[in-house]
């Protein structure tokens, strides 16, 4: 099952407003209201996590040797390159 972020359209709670992880199957309907506070939620495209076992493309050094581009989550919605071709930030705005 993967896992979405959603974040506050407007204003929020302490939870929804800088934004939260939900487990939900892929046929499930996107939450449309934070689960505490009601307010409305849109969910935000982030990077995926992918896990190839022992595989050497897990190294930021492989990574871009192999033509894949790594990113690391910098905060708030914000991911930084840390190897590889690509935009050196990525966020959801």
């Amino acid at each position: 099952m993967p896992i979405y972020e959603y974040v506050a359209t407007g204003p929020g709670c302490d939870y929804c407003s800088p934004g939260f992880d939900h487990l939900q199957k892929l046929s499930e309907a996107d939450l449309t209201a934070c689960p505490r506070c009601g307010a409305a939620l849109q969910r935000r495209i982030s990077a995926p996590n992918t896990i190839i076992g022992n595989s050497h493309l897990t190294s930021e050094g492989h990574a871009a040797k192999h033509g894949f581009t790594q990113y690391r989550r910098a905060g708030g919605g914000v991911y930084e390159k840390t190897a590889g071709k690509g935009p050196d930030y990525i966020s959801g705005d």
